[in-house]
């Protein structure tokens, strides 16, 4: 297929997602391809280490093929949306186990299931173009892909922050966040790669290329993101940064816009992504996976997933109506509801 690229490069297995017009969004076909091939290089010793990149400038993923499960939920199909993610969250776990260094090469956007390719590498290299976010409670969805596991290991709150606002990171916070490990030029990428395709170690061809990555916007407010999102709950995060923005504190002017910003959200997916980065802090990486599936197996049959991505994608008006309308209407009942076992189809990882 055309969409995912394989080939091998002296040393390296080389990956390249290959949708560039659909900003190379990740497909069924695709995960199932990209978890047949790793396989195939784990026990292939001439293969010692995967690289994964991505065609064109603006993205390296933009996210999951979310129009296409969209389309599939919307015509009653459930069970074949869910397959998707029953096949991509394991591809996470594979990435995350995966016993040979697994190097991400992140040029452009990179959010959703691009960051499940890439976040659960050995090695995450950010170019130039750097851009990740979670913005997943905007389209009545949640931070998945292992972010469960991922958003509460970065410093302090920022994992919180990036769930509940969908704020993107630039490749200085990246790296500041645990996202990146390294900090790449772009114009050096063709020398990168062919580095990356020898016998020397991945960590000392990295080394050898990796510039400082610097201070970005994200991690010059890190003191303000840990004290105003440390909540257990999002209403009092959001009453703490409306506090804030009644201040006439330097950070007043953030507070009121990150305030309004989460205020466009689904209260239920900002409800459930705060559970998810609490009780991920606690839990290990298949926990986490589980967990996941079983929120999305919940997700196919509500209301505001489709209604995001009618407002964002399909009719781009931008004018969600979620459902319940308010936080104070979604209760902790429904939150454990998604969190609930799944019984015979619990996610089964390898």
């Amino acid at each position: 297929m055309d969409d995912i690229l394989f080939e091998r490069r002296g040393a390296a297995g080389l990956v390249t997602l290959n949708r560039p017009k659909a900003l190379n969004a990740v497909s069924h076909t695709m995960v199932l391809a990209l978890r047949q091939q790793l396989d195939g290089w784990a026990d292939d010793p001439a293969i010692t280490r995967v690289v994964i990149t991505a065609a064109g400038e603006r993205a390296f993923s933009a996210g999951g093929d979310i129009r296409h499960l969209y389309d599939l939920g919307k015509a009653g199909r459930h069970a074949e949306a869910l397959q998707f993610w029953r096949d991509e969250y394991p591809l996470n776990a594979v990435i995350k186990t995966y016993r040979k260094p697994y190097i991400a090469l992140i040029d452009g956007i990179a959010m959703g299931g691009g960051i499940g390719v890439s976040v659960h590498g050995s090695h995450r290299v950010a170019l130039d173009r750097f851009s990740f976010a979670m913005p997943e409670v905007g389209i009545g969805f949640f931070p998945d892909v292992g972010a469960t596991w991922f958003l509460p290991r970065m410093p302090g709150e920022l994992g919180t922050y990036c769930a509940l606002t969908g704020e993107r990171f630039g490749a200085a916070d990246g790296v500041a966040a645990g996202i990146a490990t390294h900090r790449v030029p772009t114009a050096r990428l063709p020398d990168l790669l062919d580095g990356l395709s020898g016998t020397v170690s991945v960590d000392a061809v990295l080394a050898a290329f990796s510039e400082p990555a610097g201070e970005g916007p994200i991690m010059a407010r890190k003191a303000a993101i840990n004290r105003l999102f440390a909540g257990s709950m999002v209403e009092g995060i959001l009453d703490a940064l409306d506090r804030e923005a009644a201040s006439s504190s330097i950070e007043a002017e953030w507070a009121g816009k990150t305030a309004a910003i989460m205020r466009t959200k689904s209260p239920l997916s900002l409800k459930l992504a705060l559970a998810q980065v609490r009780r991920g802090a606690e839990w290990d990486f298949a926990t986490c996976m589980r967990a996941e599936m079983r929120i999305v197996s919940r997700i196919v049959h509500g209301h505001d997933f489709y209604e995001g991505v009618r407002a964002v994608i399909v009719d781009k008006d931008n004018k969600p109506n979620w459902q319940p309308p308010t936080l104070a209407g979604v209760d902790d009942a429904e939150i454990e509801r998604h969190f609930a076992p799944l019984g015979d189809d619990e996610l089964v990882l390898p």
